[in-house]
């Protein structure tokens, strides 16, 4: 749709020519038009993707000094790097939605925007490391591929390089616990820990279920999303457990089994006042993750002087 045409369309038909596109498993582009709730919606949504990749900088940031070996260090390092570039590229799609950069980051340091729970816990062992590789970034890589045919543009083409160097990530992590696991007593025992501790948070990024999830479905309809969060964490566990029987690690679910007559592991209930709790802000780690990126935004304020005086100044020559 061009300028000319939302300017001189009506309302009516603009909104049929946006409900068409949807059906149609069209594109909705930056500069067609689309209702203020569509907006706001990919604008929270992509705006929390945002956050969550800059906050998931921090608990295996903390290992990069720490790391055992080099090789490690190295492949430490990328990865944080690689979340870094995630949150620009999902910064720049909101940005072309009218957002300011500059108002969401302050939305998030003052706790008015969240982001993924899972990053509120912390990393106590460097086995943790390996296990948000294999299970986070695998819950990322189910709830985020659908993500690749979601139906604002500028979203969808952003995800397309996460999801590859998600799925990297997954792999390393994998890497990292097969290491591990064929290595002495201790470190196995290390390895079953994390799994023991992460594996129910994992089960939790999802978000809620889906009777208690006010948004799934006006996300469904519009196209944003494209399965539920049941269907979507219901696929992680089915992709999980042989996963974990490769890895020779125990997920701690007593009830995890398989259903021959829906075709899928049944598992245990999750505990969601946990859930609430830790997205309310009262998780293990919640008060140190905001602090520690409001120090952060704070201590870069003299380079965002800096580049702003510099564009000026090209500019005005």
């Amino acid at each position: 749709m061009t300028a000319q045409t939302t300017l001189t369309a009506s309302e009516e038909d603009l909104q049929q020519h946006f409900d068409r596109t949807i059906g149609e498993d069209q594109r909705i582009e930056p500069r067609d038009w689309m209702p203020e709730g569509y907006r706001r919606t990919v604008v929270r949504q992509i705006a929390q993707h945002a956050h969550s990749e800059i906050i998931g900088m921090q608990p295996e940031g903390n290992w990069i000094t720490r790391a055992p070996t080099l090789r490690r260090k190295a492949i430490l390092l990328a990865k944080v790097q690689d979340e870094a570039g995630h949150g620009l590229y999902l910064y720049s799609a909101v940005e072309t939605l009218g957002a300011d950069r500059g108002e969401l980051t302050d939305r998030l340091i003052t706790g008015r925007q969240k982001y993924s729970s899972i990053f509120n816990y912390p990393t106590l062992t460097f086995a943790d490391v390996g296990v948000i590789g294999w299970l986070v970034d695998g819950a990322a890589i189910c709830n985020q591929v659908p993500l690749c045919r979601s139906s604002y543009g500028p979203y969808a083409r952003a995800m397309i390089r996460i999801c590859k160097e998600e799925s990297f990530h997954q792999r390393q992590g994998f890497e990292l616990l097969m290491t591990m696991m064929k290595g002495t007593p201790g470190q196995r025992e290390m390895v079953q820990d994390a799994v023991n501790r992460w594996w129910w948070p994992s089960l939790m990024m999802f978000g809620p279920p889906d009777a208690e999830s006010p948004n799934t479905a006006q996300s469904m309809a519009w196209k944003i999303k494209r399965h539920t969060n049941d269907e979507l964490r219901q696929r992680f566990v089915d992709m999980s457990v042989p996963q974990a029987e490769v890895l020779g690690v125990t997920l701690p679910d007593d009830e995890l089994k398989w259903n021959a007559a829906r075709g899928h592991y049944d598992f245990g209930e999750i505990d969601w006042t946990e859930f609430k709790r830790v997205v309310s802000g009262d998780g293990p780690c919640n008060v140190q993750r905001v602090a520690h990126r409001r120090r952060a935004h704070e201590d870069g304020a003299w380079v965002r002087e800096a580049a702003a005086a510099h564009a000026r100044r090209n500019t005005s020559e």
